[in-house]
């Protein structure tokens, strides 16, 4: 959460100057405030998200917790793109986004069990909740400028809600959490964090502004595959290794038949 803090900060920071002088030479466009309800709906539930991602990595490991909040949040997404914002495919696209889908949940299956599967599962909720309302806020407003609210917003309540979660635990630290303590972040390591990860986030939303949820979330989480091969090549995790694999080439597939 601390990291997460400092990269959306030094984001902010970094996006303002640039952001004004975009707004300035493209004729200041204006930002509805329906715009800014589905911007302020967004960033509540990103925070939400941000806290039931480290309650779940509080209870398990990365290679649990990640592909289970990243493989069920695309299929969350598209239930929501095709049946409550009436979203249309084609019969290929639909055919990419099925094996797409098979894909990620094959390589998510075998991490599911234990303590963390409960909060891990609810950050996929959250994540398909927050890309839902960024697929209509951002379609009411301009990628660029929808964006820089939203880690502008997130800027300030990151800080604040951790403020408040340490004014409510009046429990002191024990000597595992001192050992557990991370070194701080330098500035120049949030800095490159915080372009990467809000650049990134700026590219989604670009996506978003141009194609149908159901398109967008699931190849947005094709990274959960490369954590997957990752772990199988490189960290001889070899607990349902053929089902990954089998999981990562469906997901090649999806995504090429997305591509037609």
């Amino acid at each position: 959460m601390t990291t997460f803090r400092r990269a959306t900060i030094a984001a902010a920071l970094i996006a303002t100057p640039v952001t004004a002088a975009v707004w300035l030479l493209t004729g200041r466009p204006g930002f509805s405030p329906a715009a800014a309800g589905w911007c302020v709906l967004s960033a509540t539930l990103e925070l939400t998200y941000l806290w039931l991602l480290s309650t779940a990595y509080r209870r398990g490991e990365l290679s649990v917790v990640y592909p289970i909040a990243r493989g069920s949040a695309p299929l969350l997404a598209v239930i929501v793109g095709l049946g409550l914002l009436h979203e249309t495919l084609t019969g290929v696209q639909l055919a990419g986004v099925g094996i797409l889908l098979l894909g990620i949940l094959a390589v998510a299956l075998p991490q599911t069990g234990g303590r963390a599967t409960l909060p891990a599962l609810m950050t996929g909720v959250a994540i398909a909740a927050y890309t839902a309302v960024d697929r209509v806020g951002v379609r009411l407003s301009t990628p660029w400028l929808y964006g820089w609210v939203l880690v502008v917003l997130l800027a300030v309540a990151i800080p604040v809600s951790m403020w408040v979660a340490a004014r409510l635990t009046t429990a002191r630290p024990t000597l595992e959490d001192l050992a557990n303590a991370t070194t701080p972040l330098s500035r120049l390591r949030a800095t490159v964090i915080g372009i990467f990860l809000w650049g990134g986030y700026l590219l989604v939303l670009w996506a978003l502004s141009l194609a149908p949820l159901s398109v967008v979330a699931p190849v947005r989480e094709t990274a959960v595959v490369g954590v997957a091969v990752w772990g199988v090549w490189r960290l001889r995790e070899r607990k349902g290794a053929g089902l990954k694999l089998s999981g990562a080439l469906a997901t090649l597939v999806g995504v090429a038949l997305l591509a037609l």
